[in-house]
Order: C-alpha cells, then sequence, then structure tokens
C-alpha cells in the first residue's frame, strides 16, 4: 500500500486516499466452491425442464450426472475423509442419499439434494473469505510507512512495524498517524472517529494522546511512540474481531453432535434394514426397494426445508424494505435477542454535524442571520467539519468575500469580512483572559446541554456564540421504545463520545444506562458483561471502532450509509437505507420467522415419522413414499414462504412498534 507520509504537502485527493484505503475483496469465483456450485446449478437448471417435459434420458441423464460430479465431489471427499477420523456428517450422507435415490430411478429428487448442499457450502466459503478481507481492509488504516526523526534532526522513511517505544515521529498535515503515541510539540486537530467514533476532529496539542491510524489534519505534529506496533489500537481491534468471531464456534459444534448422531443413526438402520432381511432369506430385489424406499423417506429434505423457506423469506422481505440480512443463521438468531446496545454517533445520530443554536450577545445588535452571515463568510474557505456545518447553515444567506483567512488549528480561523477582523474558533482559546465576559457563561452553558461552543469575535469582540451538535435522527425515540418492549428492558448506550454529549441525548431518546467515552476494547466489555448476565445482546454501531463489539455479540447490526468497511463485513445484518425503524421490525419478523420454522419442523417431523414407520411396519409403496415426502417438502415449502408478502413486513412493524 502506497502510503502518503513521504509527501511534505498532500493533494486533495491524496488526503480523500488516506481516508478511504484501497479495499482489498475476494472474488467471489475465485473460490473453488463457489464455482462448483455455480456449475451444479446451472446444469440442474438446464437439465430440469427436459426432464419435466418428458425429453428422452439421453437428453437430461448426462445433465443431471454432471450435477452429481460438480457438485457432489467436494461434499462427499470431505466426508470420506472425515472418514478416517472415524466421523460421519450430514453432507456425505446427504451425496449417499442422493445416490441411492438415482440407484432407484429418483434422479432428480438426488441433484436437488446435491444443488442444495453444494451452495450452503460456496455460501461458507464466501462468508469466510469476507471476515478474512475486512481483517486485512482494518489493517489498511495504518499506514506502510512513517517519517521517524533522527536525534541529530533528519528525517528518514521507515515501515511501521519497524517502529519502537520512545522513537519520535513528524506527522505532516493530511497524513495518518503511524503509532500509538503522545504529542511532543505542535497542535492539530485529528480525526479519530476509527477509534472512539467521535463524529468531530479533536484538537491535539503537547501531552495528548494519538491512536495509530487516525488521520490528522492541518496542523504538522511530533509524536513520541508509546506502544510497540503489534499492540497498537488498530492491532488490538483486529485481534479481537478474530478472537469474537471464534467465540460463536459453540453453536456450530452443537449441530455438528446433531448431524453426527442423526447421520449415524440413518446410516445404520438403512443397513440395518438392507442386510437383516437378506440373512434370514428375504429375496434381494424388495429387500433393497425397502431400503432406498427408507432412504428417501428419512431424508432431511423435508427438515431442511422447512427451516429455509421461513427465514430466507425474512431475509427477502426485509431486503425489499432495506436490512440486508447475511444469513438464515443470522435471521434465527436475531429473533433470540433479549438485550440491545446503541452506539450514538452514526447509528442513533445522523453522523454530521449541523448548527442547532445561534446566540447572539445583546450588546452586539446583531440578528441571528447576521451573526451567521459573519460567522459562515469567515469560515467559507475552511475544510474543518464544524466550518461545514456552520457554511451549512447559512447557504440560503448571501454571504460576503472573506479577506487575509487564516486557520490555526486548535483555535479557529480569522479573517476580514466586509472590513471588520471577524474570528470564529474555541471560546476557551479566544477567552482565555476573558473567562468572566457573558460570552463564556454562554458557551459553558451550551456546552453543558452537550453542543460545542464556537465564538464569534468581532473587531476582537465577542459577538455571539453558536452551539452544534449531531443531530439525533426523527425515528430514534420510537425505536428505542420499541426495542425497549421488544426485549423487556431498555437499551445501553455505548460510545466513545463525551459523556455529556452522550448523556444529553440519551435523556431525549429514554435511555438511562450510559456509558461514555469508550475505546473499542471497553464496548467489548460492556457487551462481554451483558453476556456473562445470561442476555443475548444485539449490538448496534456503525464505525471500525464498534466493529469489536459487532463481532463480540450474539447479534451485530451495521447503520450502512455512512458505516465502515470492517463494521459492514463484521455485522450479521446492516440497515442499507439508515432507516433505524427497520431494526425493532426485523427483530419481529425473525421472531415470526422463528415461530413457522418450529411450525414446519413439527409439519416434516410428523410426515418423515408416519412413512417411516409405515415403511417398516408394513409394505409403503415406492411412489408413495416420494409422493408423501415430496408433498411434505411442498406443504413446508408453501407455509415458509408466507413470510414474503408485504403484509408480513407491516404486521412485523406493528408488533415492533407495540411489542
Amino acid at each position: 500500500m502506497t502510503s502518503t507520509l513521504t509527501r511534505s504537502a498532500p493533494t486533495p485527493g491524496a488526503a480523500r486516499d488516506a481516508v478511504a484505503p484501497p479495499r482489498r475483496r475476494t472474488r467471489i469465483f475465485a473460490l473453488p466452491e463457489a464455482r462448483w456450485a455455480a456449475a451444479a446449478l446451472v446444469l440442474f437448471l438446464v437439465g430440469l425442464p427436459l426432464y419435466l417435459l418428458g425429453a428422452p434420458g439421453w437428453a437430461w441423464g448426462p445433465l443431471f450426472a454432471l450435477v452429481y460430479v460438480t457438485g457432489g465431489w467436494e461434499p462427499g471427499w470431505a466426508g470420506l475423509q472425515a472418514l478416517k477420523d472415524k466421523t460421519l456428517d450430514v453432507d456425505l450422507l446427504m451425496v449417499v442419499a442422493a445416490l441411492g435415490a438415482a440407484a432407484i430411478g429418483q434422479v432428480l429428487d438426488g441433484a436437488l439434494l446435491i444443488v442444495i448442499f453444494a451452495t450452503s457450502g460456496a455460501l461458507e466459503a464466501i462468508a469466510t473469505a469476507r471476515t478474512a478481507d475486512s481483517v486485512r481492509g482494518l489493517l489498511d488504516l495504518a499506514p506502510a510507512t512513517a517519517t521517524r526523526l533522527a536525534d541529530d534532526g533528519g528525517e528518514e522513511t521507515v515501515p511501521t512495524e519497524r517502529l519502537r517505544v520512545g522513537d519520535t515521529l513528524l506527522v505532516r498535515p493530511g497524513e495518518r498517524i503511524g503509532a500509538d503515541g503522545r504529542v511532543l510539540d505542535g497542535a492539530s486537530d485529528v480525526d479519530q472517529a476509527t477509534i472512539t467514533g467521535e463524529p468531530l476532529p479533536v484538537a491535539k496539542e503537547t501531552g495528548d494522546e494519538v491512536f495509530a491510524g487516525t488521520l490528522n489534519g492541518t496542523g504538522a505534529l511530533r509524536v513520541k511512540v508509546e506502544r510497540d506496533p503489534s499492540d497498537s489500537v488498530i492491532a488490538r481491534i483486529v485481534a479481537m474481531v478474530e478472537e469474537a468471531a471464534e467465540t460463536k464456534a459453540p453453536t456450530q459444534l452443537f449441530i455438528e453432535k446433531v448431524e453426527q448422531r442423526y447421520s449415524l443413526g440413518m446410516v445404520a438402520a438403512t443397513v440395518a434394514l438392507f442386510a437383516l432381511p437378506l440373512v434370514f432369506g428375504a429375496a434381494l430385489q424388495p429387500t433393497l426397494l425397502r431400503a432406498m424406499t427408507f432412504m428417501i423417506v428419512a431424508s432431511p429434505c423435508a427438515v431442511v426445508l422447512a427451516t429455509m423457506p421461513p427465514l430466507l423469506s425474512a431475509i427477502a422481505n426485509a431486503g425489499r424494505h432495506g436490512v440486508l440480512v447475511k444469513s438464515a443463521v443470522v435471521m434465527e438468531r436475531l429473533g433470540q435477542i433479549d438485550a440491545v446496545a446503541l452506539d450514538k454517533t452514526g447509528t442513533l445520530t445522523e453522523g454530521t454535524p449541523k448548527v442547532t443554536d445561534i446566540r447572539p450577545l445583546p450588546a452586539s445588535d446583531l440578528t441571528e442571520d447576521a451573526l451567521l452571515r459573519l460567522a459562515a463568510a469567515a469560515e467559507h474557505p475552511s475544510e474543518h467539519p464544524l466550518a461545514r456545518a456552520v457554511v451549512d447553515a447559512a447557504r440560503d444567506l448571501r454571504l460576503p468575500p472573506a479577506e487575509d483567512f487564516n486557520s490555526k488549528p486548535g483555535t479557529g480561523v480569522t479573517a476580514r469580512v466586509d472590513g471588520q477582523a471577524v474570528a470564529v474558533g474555541s471560546p476557551a482559546r479566544l477567552l482565555a483572559d476573558r473567562a468572566d465576559h457573558p460570552a463564556a457563561a454562554l458557551a459553558e452553558r451550551l456546552e453543558r446541554e452537550g453542543r460545542t461552543a464556537v465564538l464569534v469575535l468581532v473587531d476582537g469582540a465577542p459577538v455571539g456564540v453558536l452551539g452544534i451538535a449531531d443531530r439525533l435522527r426523527d425515528e430514534a425515540t420510537a425505536t428505542v421504545a420499541a426495542l425497549a418492549a421488544l426485549t423487556g428492558t431498555a437499551p445501553v448506550l455505548v460510545t466513545g463520545d463525551n459523556p455529556r454529549a452522550a448523556a444529553r441525548l440519551a435523556d431525549e431518546v429514554g435511555i438511562a444506562d450510559v456509558r461514555a467515552g469508550l475505546l473499542p476494547q471497553d464496548k467489548v466489555a460492556a457487551v462481554r458483561e451483558l453476556a456473562a448476565a445470561g442476555r443475548k445482546v444485539l449490538v448496534v454501531g456503525d464505525g471500525v471502532n464498534d466493529a469489536p463489539a459487532l463481532a463480540a455479540a450474539h447479534t451485530g447490526i451495521a447503520m450502512g450509509r455512512a458505516g465502515s468497511d470492517l463494521a459492514l463485513e463484521t455485522a450479521d445484518a446492516v440497515v442499507v437505507r439508515d432507516e433505524l425503524a427497520t431494526i425493532p421490525t426485523v427483530v419481529a419478523l425473525s421472531r415470526r420467522a422463528r415461530q413457522l420454522v418450529v411450525q414446519n419442523l413439527v409439519i416434516a417431523g410428523t410426515f418423515i415419522t408416519g412413512l417411516v414407520v409405515w415403511d417398516l411396519a408394513g409394505t409403503l409403496p415406492l411412489p408413495l413414499g416420494v409422493a408423501g415426502h415430496e408433498g411434505s417438502t411442498v406443504i413446508v415449502g408453501l407455509n415458509g414462504l408466507r413470510l414474503l408478502a408485504d403484509g408480513a413486513w407491516r404486521r412485523a412493524r406493528g408488533s415492533g412498534d407495540h411489542g
């Protein structure tokens, strides 16, 4: 990766590159599992109409044979390898069942089984590759090189992994900081949203801590390295994402145990049903027919479809309404949550600073528009997010040109507007020697209310104060109430923002449990604390700093419009349109899907049990066994597809609104 750290004057394009490092995504068809599954699906879809239209066997037979080969060889080979370790999995069992179906003429059933399991394996491989891509993308946040200062003042460009505690770095404007450390000299505004989630750059000066991967503003900094690169906050985020992903393995282990028992039982029953009658002199043909009939009716196709259609239908319905749920497993887990942890910036708020207060001082004789006009004219040349907020607020006003513009990091800007010297910036800096001025009290009051105060001076005299804050989403309060009703407990606010801003927002939306000023590891600790109390936690966030908590949670949802790449990849679901109200709706939809899964499992279990008992206790005709098996599959499939209708989403929204 090319770094901008060796450039003395980065261009705007270079700054953009620093903000958004290139993504490295594994192509889907670079995965062999995806290629084989796609080949099997295409061959099946070509052969299916020929089979249904009664074409001769030579037309569709080779196509279905190729389906068996392309889709079945990988799970079959993996199953054979597992046999070496004395284990038996359902994938191998399904390949055997498919071959058994083909052996007694049920070629279509076998091919369908092969396609289903090949597709499942491909999706698992894609999910694994995407997780690896996400971790690599996070590592791209940290620059590859840094400028290290020698004892004699000389500069050298070195790989960041060669930095050591005690080294001194030079960080120029627009560059990413190469290591965790502390500012020795200089002043600048640093965008550290990737670490803390704060929407606004933070003023840094001598003695302040800075983090690797955060973006320096307009000032130059000399930074002393205080942590080894392998122990930086960014590196620890990577480790926590990987660790949290591994903690989800117990569920998979449980599934594997169920698969093992089912597989062994089915194989043992089939072998016994075939071998024992032969021992007692039964004829080969009817004995084989009964065993193959048993293999067909005991096949878990109906059980698989009992589970998948409701969940996949719910996924499709949620997708149409702007919520991307990444798998059927995630859709099922969403309905299990009983606690919610919400990020602040970009989740409950829009993530963009807005002017909320315009307070001219009485002695200035300025109107609100006149005060805003002066401030916006002076800020117009600046690229600072606070300046952009002021200029955006004045977009309906005609701004005079600014002359002699100057920007000082951490303090503010100065310019001449209409012949007057206008200064806009930090009240603490601009009123350092006038702490008893009424403007200082006004600024302090705004900051107590959770705003960022910006002071405006004209010819050295304070004339007013602007309040800037991240705007609350319109649906935030209703969403918090709906989630509280669904889970039986109010959500928790977990944020890297300052405690006063967090407390103000929490009070507005009705959250009592507020945890502010958190680094990524603190958010993970909060999630694990809830989990230790027996709660299944849903985490909703949008930034890189939320990724470890999203991974550690029972289920994670990312806000999609402004969400970081890592958050979007780590999360189990993504709110694509940033409509916060869809979150309780999709939780309610998941609960409805889980109810249908239970219904379908009862239906499928009843059919399978009835047909198996009939085959064992009497003589079940093969056509009737196939009809019963396929009939149960159709019934549970149609029952699950009910969640495709828009009415299902409306009912879920009503359930989410009222708990």
